[in-house]
């Protein structure tokens, strides 16, 4: 993602919170539908090797700030997931465990829909800021390590809201009629990004 100039970056900042884009120029305007599902990957800095066990890496602090940079906090806020995924040693790619099938992904997928759409008649990632706050509140302790994280991550209200959309997706996937702690805190760890 870094890889692309920061303001082609920003403009995906409308789209991804209306699903819609208006287009100026000259005297004319124009607004065309734009929901759609962005998936984006980076590196952990310009060469792809902090963190990393070999040490390889010979980037600055600077020079990894400057990189993680070029994602903008408003940006980061229209991003439900934000998920880091370090590098595996030898041993674990070789590693053959078995894995949840589809199917029963797929089924506990269609589960959860099914309870968002018999509750609000939409999908979660749908859901508008009071409708999040008709159908996305926490327990107490819920509630309580919301607010703990939002004064640690510094959060913002955007950032609060999908914290809260995200949270009622994994109660809903777990079958859970109320978000509990554990799917706040789950929710929680899919926001963290270090900005250098």
């Amino acid at each position: 993602m870094p890889e692309f100039d920061r303001k082609v970056i920003e403009t995906l900042r409308e789209p991804l919170e209306t699903g819609r884009i208006h287009i100026a120029r000259a005297a004319r305007r124009a607004e065309f539908p734009a929901e759609f599902q962005l998936v984006a990957a980076m590196n952990p800095c310009p060469c792809g090797f902090l963190g990393h066990g070999n040490n390889r890496c010979r980037c600055t602090p600077d020079q990894v700030s400057r990189y993680r940079g070029k994602l903008s906090g408003p940006f980061l806020d229209r991003i439900d997931l934000i998920i880091e995924v370090p590098a595996l040693p030898a041993e674990a790619l070789a590693d053959k465990q078995e894995a949840e099938s589809s199917a029963s992904v797929r089924a506990r997928v269609e589960a959860a829909l099914a309870r968002q759409t018999a509750r609000q008649g939409k999908p979660n990632a749908r859901l508008d800021t009071p409708e999040i706050d008709a159908s996305c509140q926490p327990d107490e302790a819920g509630s309580k390590l919301l607010k703990q994280a939002t004064a640690q991550l510094d959060l913002s209200a955007r950032a609060w809201h999908r914290v809260l959309k995200v949270a009622r997706t994994i109660a809903d996937l777990a079958g859970s009629a109320d978000i509990r702690a554990p799917h706040v805190a789950e929710a929680i760890q899919y926001r963290r990004f270090a900005r250098g």
